[in-house]
Parts: C-alpha cells; sequence; structure tokens
C-alpha cells in the first residue's frame, strides 16, 4: 500500500522434501518489508507452497488472491521461467485461510493488495523454481552417475546431453525431493537474455474458465439446501432497527425466514427476487441514532478547521518557511477530493453454513486471515471449528480488503438453519460501502522572479485508512500510505515541507480504494505544479523536465508520453490537453490526457497516451489490461465520483446516480513500456492516480477553470 519495498533479500528463504503423497515440495518464504531486519536464527516461516509431482504437474498454493489483476499468470510465469516447464504445465490452487503460514510480510497479513504482489515475489518465485531446476538435474545426474554440469533442464524434462538420455520432471520428484537444498551461491538465475517467457505477452490462465464460465466467483456458489438472504442495514451508521413488519414479508411467496439484528434486517427467501420483496415488505423504522443530522457540508467544515492546525511533520529540509517569505511570489492553493465508492462488479456477497459446533464461509476475499478471524467471533466457535473457502474476485479495489460483510453474514447466519447466501443489492453496497476517505489538502509555493519554484509546502488533512487498519505502522502523528505521492515528489524543490492532520470524520467508514494515498496526492502534486507553470507563463512540459533534471526514470517517461501524444503545448483546436507524472508503488508513469466538448455539451476524454517504466515486465499484455482499467476508473472518479451525505445518509444509490464510464466513453489508450532492467514495480493502482490529474489540467487548459474540487462534472466548468 506504499512505495516502501526493501530490495529483493538474496538470502534464500526455501526448504525442500518429500509432499504428502510423494513427489518434490518447495516450502518458500516471500520476504517483505521486515526481510532485512530478520535475525539469522529466525525461525523459517514458508508462505507459498509448490509442488511437482510423479505426473510431472506443477502446483502451487498460491497465498495471493486474483481480482482482474493478472497474478494468476504472471506468478507461474516467475516459476515456470526458472523450472524450465512450459506455461501450462504450473496449475494454482487457492492458499486456505492461515494468516500464520500464509501471510504476506510486505503488507503483514495474508492479504492481497497496495500493488505488491509482483514485487514481492519477484526474487522468492524465480529462486524457487531455480531450485527445484537444480534438485532435479541432481537428481538425474546422481541415477546416470555424471557430472551434473553435462545434464540440462528443458521444458519439463532433464537432458544429458552427451548421452541424449532423458527423464521427465514426474520421473525424478521424489528423487529430487531426497536431495540437500543447494547454497545461495549455487543458485544462478537466467539472464535476462535467456527468458523464454518473462517479458512475453502470455495469455492469461484464468480466461478459459472467465469465457465458458467455469470459473468459480464468491456468488457461484450454490450448496444443497442453500437459501439466499437480501438485506437492509440502517440507513445512518450507528442506527438502529426499532421495528418491521414481519408478517408483511413472511406473506410474499418464497420467503422463509425473517432475521433480525441491532442494525439490520435480511430476508432468507428460496431466491433473489423473492427476498428482495420481502425486504421492501417490511416496512423498516429506525433509530438514527447520533449521526442522524450528519451532512458533507458539516464535514468539510470540521475538516478546513481541523486543516488550520500545525499537523505532524511527514518532511522538512532546507527551511521551507523562510524560503517562502523570501520568495518574489507566492501561490496558495487549496484541494478538495470526496469520498468515492468502491462498486465491484460482482456484487458483495457471503455464503454461510452455521453449525453449532462449526462454520463454514464462501466468499471472494482479499484477506483471507482476517476473513477467518471475523468469522470465527461472530460465530462464538474457537478458530480451528471454522473453515473459509476463498474464489476469484469479481472486483476488489479495497473494499474486499475489508470483512465487514463476512462478520454481517455469519451473524445472520447463526439465525438460520442452513447454508445461506447473502448478497448485498447495489444500492445496500454503494449507501453502506466504506469510503476512500475526503481530503482537504493545502498548498503553498515560492516562486523565483523567473517563475521557478524555491519552496514548496503540502498541508493533509484526512483520515487514516492505514491508521485504523494496521495500528503500528501509525507513528509519529502519521503514516505512510496517507502520505504515499506527496512525501516525496518526482521534483526537485529547494525546500519542501510536508505535514498531516489525522481527521476521522464522525459517522463515515473510509477505507483502501485503488491507491488511497498516491490517488489523492497525485491528484494534487500535479495540479499544483500545473498552476506553477501557468503561473510562470511556461509550457507544463517544459516546467516539469526542469525540475526532474535528478530523476532519469520520471524524465524518461514524461519525455515518451510527449511524444507518442504529439505533445505541441496543452491545447490543440477544441481539444485540451493535460499532462501528469508520478512514482508511486514502485512503478514510474506519465500521462497525456485528452479532452474535449461532445455533440451534448458533455466532457469527454476520447485518448490517453501513457508511458510507464515498472522495472521488469513480467507479461505485458497485464501492463497494458491494468493501465487501461486503471484509466477508466480513475477517469470516472474525476469525472463524475462523489458521495456525499445528508441527514446522516449518503445520497447515492446506484450507477445513475454514481455513475462510471460506459463502454461508449471509454478513451483509446495507448500504453508504451520503457524496457528496463530494475526491479518489477506494482501496476494494479498506478494508472489511477496519473490519469485524474492529467485529464483536470487538461480541463483547465480546455476552459481556463482550474480545477481544485472533483469531481469535475459531467459538462464544462463555466
Amino acid at each position: 500500500m506504499t512505495n516502501a519495498l526493501p530490495d529483493a533479500s538474496r538470502r534464500l528463504w526455501l526448504k525442500a522434501g518429500a509432499a504428502v503423497a510423494g513427489g518434490l515440495l518447495l516450502q518458500v518464504a516471500i520476504p517483505g518489508r521486515m526481510a532485512r531486519a530478520l535475525p539469522a536464527e529466525v525461525t523459517f516461516t514458508p508462505n507459498a507452497f509448490i509442488r511437482l509431482d510423479g505426473d510431472g504437474k506443477v502446483t502451487l498454493t498460491m497465498p495471493y488472491v486474483e481480482m482482474g489483476q493478472g497474478t494468476y499468470t504472471s506468478i507461474p510465469m516467475l516459476i515456470a521461467e526458472e523450472l524450465e516447464v512450459d506455461l501450462d504445465q504450473v496449475v494454482l490452487e487457492h492458499a486456505p485461510a492461515d494468516a500464520g503460514k500464509y501471510a504476506n510480510p510486505a503488507l503483514g497479513g495474508q492479504m492481497t493488495g497496495g500493488s505488491t504482489t509482483m514485487r514481492a515475489a519477484w526474487m522468492p518465485m524465480r529462486q524457487a523454481g531455480a531450485v527445484a531446476r537444480i534438485l532435479l538435474v541432481r537428481a538425474a545426474a546422481s541415477q546416470w552417475q555424471v557430472d551434473p554440469a553435462t545434464c540440462r533442464a528443458e521444458r519439463g524434462a532433464v537432458l544429458h546431453v552427451a548421452s541424449g538420455r532423458l527423464l521427465r520432471y514426474g520421473q525424478l520428484a521424489a528423487a529430487a525431493a531426497r536431495m540437500p537444498v543447494p547454497n545461495d551461491r549455487d543458485i544462478v538465475l537466467k539472464p535476462a537474455s535467456e527468458f523464454r517467457l518473462i517479458g512475453t505477452a502470455a495469455k492469461r490462465l484464468d480466461t478459459k474458465g472467465k469465457l465458458d464460465g467455469s470459473a468459480r466467483y464468491g456468488i457461484d456458489v450454490v450448496l444443497p439446501g442453500m437459501k439466499v438472504a437480501a438485506l437492509a442495514i440502517s440507513p445512518v451508521r450507528g442506527g438502529r432497527l426499532v421495528r418491521l413488519n414481519e408478517a408483511a414479508a413472511m406473506k410474499i411467496r418464497g420467503v422463509r425466514q425473517v432475521v433480525r439484528l441491532d442494525d439490520c434486517a435480511a430476508v432468507v427467501a428460496d431466491n433473489m427476487s423473492a427476498a428482495n420483496k420481502g425486504i421492501a415488505a417490511l416496512s423498516l423504522e429506525w433509530d438514527d441514532g447520533l449521526h442522524a443530522g450528519l451532512t458533507t457540508e458539516a464535514i468539510v467544515a470540521d475538516m478546513a478547521q481541523a486543516a488550520r492546525g500545525a499537523g505532524a511533520t511527514v518532511r522538512s529540509e532546507n527551511n521551507p518557511e523562510q524560503a517562502l517569505r523570501g520568495a518574489a511570489r507566492v501561490l496558495e492553493a487549496t484541494y478538495e477530493l470526496p469520498f468515492l465508492a468502491h462498486t465491484p462488479m460482482e456484487p458483495v456477497n457471503c455464503t454461510v453454513h452455521v453449525r453449532p459446533d462449526s462454520c463454514e464461509v464462501w466468499t471472494g476475499t482479499q484477506i483471507m486471515g482476517a476473513a477467518h478471524a471475523v468469522a470465527a467471533r461472530a460465530a462464538g466457535l474457537p478458530p480451528e471449528r471454522v473453515t473459509v473457502h476463498n474464489f476469484l474476485l469479481g472486483g476488489g479495489f479495497g473494499r474486499r480488503l475489508e470483512v465487514d460483510m463476512i462478520e454481517r453474514a455469519v451473524r445472520i447466519g447463526k439465525a438460520v438453519p442452513h447454508p445461506v447466501k447473502v448478497v448485498w443489492s447495489r444500492e445496500q453496497d454503494i449507501q453502506h460501502d466504506m469510503f476512500r476517505p475526503y481530503f482537504y489538502d493545502r498548498m503553498l509555493a515560492g516562486l523565483d522572479a523567473a517563475g521557478k519554484p524555491v519552496a514548496w509546502t503540502h498541508h493533509i488533512t484526512g483520515s487514516s485508512v492505514l491508521g485504523r487498519f494496521m495500528p503500528g505502522a501509525f507513528n509519529n502523528g502519521f503514516d505512510a500510505e496517507t502520505v504515499d505521492g506527496a512525501d516525496a515528489p518526482p521534483y526537485a524543490f529547494p525546500a519542501i515541507g510536508v505535514s498531516y492532520v489525522r481527521h476521522e470524520p464522525p459517522g463515515v467508514a473510509t477505507a483502501f480504494w485503488r491507491g488511497v494515498g498516491p490517488a489523492h496526492n497525485v491528484f494534487v502534486v500535479e495540479s499544483f505544479i500545473d498552476e506553477l507553470a501557468h503561473a510562470a507563463g511556461a509550457d507544463q512540459l517544459r516546467y516539469r523536465l526542469d525540475l526532474l533534471g535528478h530523476n532519469p526514470r520520471a524524465r524518461r517517461v514524461l519525455e515518451l508520453a510527449a511524444d507518442k501524444a504529439g505533445w505541441q503545448g496543452s491545447k490543440a483546436g477544441s481539444t485540451g490537453r493535460g499532462l501528469a507524472v508520478q512514482f508511486a508503488f514502485g512503478t514510474y508513469m506519465a500521462m497525456v490526457a485528452d479532452v474535449v466538448v461532445g455533440p451534448e455539451g458533455e466532457l469527454r476524454v476520447p485518448r490517453v497516451v501513457c508511458a510507464v517504466d515498472c522495472g521488469v515486465v513480467i507479461n505485458p499484455d497485464t501492463v497494458h489490461a491494468q493501465v487501461e482499467s486503471a484509466v477508466v476508473f480513475g477517469i470516472s472518479a474525476v469525472l463524475y465520483g462523489n458521495v456525499t451525505i445528508k441527514n446522516g445518509r449518503v445520497e447515492q444509490s446506484n450507477f445513475h446516480d454514481y455513475r462510471v464510464l460506459r463502454m461508449h466513453e471509454a478513451p483509446v489508450v495507448e500504453t508504451h513500456i520503457v524496457a528496463s532492467g530494475e526491479a518489477p514495480g506494482g501496476m494494479g493502482e498506478p494508472g489511477t492516480a496519473c490519469v485524474m490529474p492529467a485529464v483536470a489540467n487538461a480541463v483547465h487548459a480546455l476552459a481556463g477553470k482550474r480545477i481544485r474540487k472533483m469531481p469535475i462534472g459531467a459538462s464544462l466548468p463555466a
């Protein structure tokens, strides 16, 4: 969830041995942020398992989840590359819920998020493949009584070059399991020049199942005797259910049961239609509680007041306050970014079967460990009595890093004598989401006589999602996630100050949203840089490049994006053009966005050109897909995304008033990848952060109006 991942450790964390059913089992410990701090005598704790069976099949017990980001193809590519097998020989199985065994050290638990997967897996998964290859070669050489150096692995077999003898991996797996693990110095990874798979456009391994319907998502679960449930949650957070008309709901054909909890009601039925009709018939009455009068305006006013405070110092170099006093000109701006919903295409859902002595959960979650723990607490059972089955995710974006839907489903399931699938309607999903925080940022910059910055200060006020999610990560008054993208902008400022005020809005739950820190801070930084360029009378591209002399990777992506877009300035006829450049999630990225006014006066983004340096590219198709997805997500947010509150209630309820881009509105997205030998960066989230300021800057170029508050709206601002 931040850029802060250590360099890949050369220390190998791997054990080899025999699998329970025979064959070779590799236990791999994927290192994370804490890897370099671990003492040499630390207990080995594997969090990924690779099994080579007697039939030559390679099975990876996957510590991560697949939610469209391509993980279930890219990680097998790493193993297959070094193990010398074809990609289709690697199959994946979901890891069970076990935070101790399958924890992601990059994030501190059994979870997937923060664009960390490939950054964490890049080196250890290749090492694991290489170790398996070495063990298999040594097993073959031992059987043939030859020097291992005279043998080589290729396409799932070991070949003795001189004699032409060949043994398939399946024939060697059991013997390889008895071989000692090679020393670190003996593990030689393939140079990039010899890659067969890494860097190639591999077909996604999960595509076939998604096309023919065999892919399984949480919402696909069907169990013997299962019922479905719709629910209605208190419209005001913290409210309580006062009364309902159970008899009216029970008259609906197919309705079997009404479950009443303190803050919600659920109707259990034979099908979703009956359950929804039952909810409508309940005539629910609520006690709205303490937040009955809450409004967005009151929240923002409170934040504006809090923003006047000094806040915690995140970064202060070369006395920025003094530099501001000596500047020839000082520019000031305030930016506001709204609450945003996640709206995953697969509605929030969870199936449970709660018995007196056990509980089973079927869902799609980014956070298996916490899902297991909350299910056990809600069921009132010891953890060993609880089983969580995970599935593919039909969109996560941070929403499925939360476990409120699982806790609620288990509470409902305790009152139901059979399995029950709890499905949230889109209205419940949007109105009871855990939102991307509202942010209120104050910016100050001092310019010299030539318009160049001599001082830069960024004062952030907003919620700390990481402070709630992982309290130990909140230190010295801030957390790395919330200030990511602000604490180290890509530009060289003679003096810089960054500060943070934590402000938790009453009655509103906040959560991760496809890059909380960068998605907010990059918008502010790149919008304000555009303001400085305009104040200096400079070309937006030239102004940025002059401040990136110390940052060659950032310069490269910015120059490439501008060149491919044909940058001639911020306006070309009836088209406004905007720029943005960033370093986020270990990836350098730049975008040029075009904005026009459509035939009905609506704002349109017809084209986005992206240049990306994400280090070594495992699968370029995945990079292109992630950029395109993030661009659509980000444009939806910057043009339309806005969750507002009135009388304690979220006003938006579905896609008619919480808009996302339609297919005919989606831009042409051109992605240009910079060849790089650096370690991989993340790709799931950077594009969302980068496109939002690029579009806002393009709107300014077109209309002359500076966008300091999102969303821009569907029409050209007056």
